[in-house]
């Protein structure tokens, strides 16, 4: 469902941010995005979702290429940043219906799922209030329920976890299960361990742009005996 094909990204004249990386991520997976800051998460998810234009390689989202089928790739996809801060000025409701009308979801259907999404969420009594007067862990559930609000089948999601209060986390982390389970994909960069550890299916480390890891964590942890996790993740991105 995203294939990341050779993905370079140099800003300016010399400064390499993403360098070579591939990938394939499949339907019914969740797949965790792990590395330092400044390791490259963030440019790699501008380019899948086509935020930034690669120096070279290409993306493909559920069968689209990113560059040349822009508008087909891009309905496949609900994208969650790592800035909830957007749209301050709209109430809840407004800001979920300017995603909605965007993608062409029926009034029926985003009723529907903004229901279902605010309950889960516990936003349903803010939904009136204007965002400025969120906090930051309301403003990300309201991005999480704009993002899903037309259902997309392929999930990319940038440190969605941050700010999430713990009821919230697990309500999440709960709904990303099920979106995989149901044959689609999650990706999604973390810096929470614990949280990769219990929820993904393979992992993707990455160090200045590089990948060194891809696969589950139970076959990382085998081939770093007597070492936590932690202890792994540290070891291998640590820069000298």
């Amino acid at each position: 469902m995203i294939i990341a094909n050779n993905l370079k990204k140099i800003y300016g004249k010399d400064f390499v941010s993403v360098n070579n990386l591939s990938f394939h991520i499949k339907k019914g997976e969740i797949v965790g995005f792990v590395g330092q800051n400044g390791a490259g998460k963030t440019t790699t998810i501008k380019m899948l979702t086509g935020i930034l234009k690669p120096t070279e390689g290409s993306v493909q989202i559920n069968g689209h290429d990113i560059r040349k089928e822009p508008l087909e790739a891009k309905q496949s996809i609900g994208y969650i940043a790592d800035n909830p801060d957007i749209f301050l000025r709209l109430t809840g409701l407004e800001y979920v219906n300017f995603i909605a009308d965007i993608y062409g979801v029926s009034e029926t259907d985003r009723k529907k799922r903004l229901e279902e999404m605010a309950g889960r969420f516990g936003m349903e009594d803010s939904l009136n209030k204007q965002m400025v007067s969120y906090s930051h862990g309301m403003r990300q559930k309201m991005m999480v329920i704009g993002a899903l609000v037309h259902k997309p089948p392929v999930w990319i999601l940038d440190e969605p976890m941050t700010g999430l209060d713990p009821n919230a986390a697990y309500e999440l982390k709960k709904m990303m299960r099920e979106h995989a389970d149901e044959g689609n994909c999650v990706f999604f960069s973390t810096h929470v361990l614990e949280v990769a550890e219990k929820l993904c299916d393979n992992i993707i480390m990455i160090k200045k742009g590089h990948d060194i890891y891809q696969g589950t964590l139970d076959d990382l942890v085998v081939a770093h005996k007597n070492k936590s996790l932690e202890d792994i993740f540290i070891e291998m991105t640590h820069e000298e």
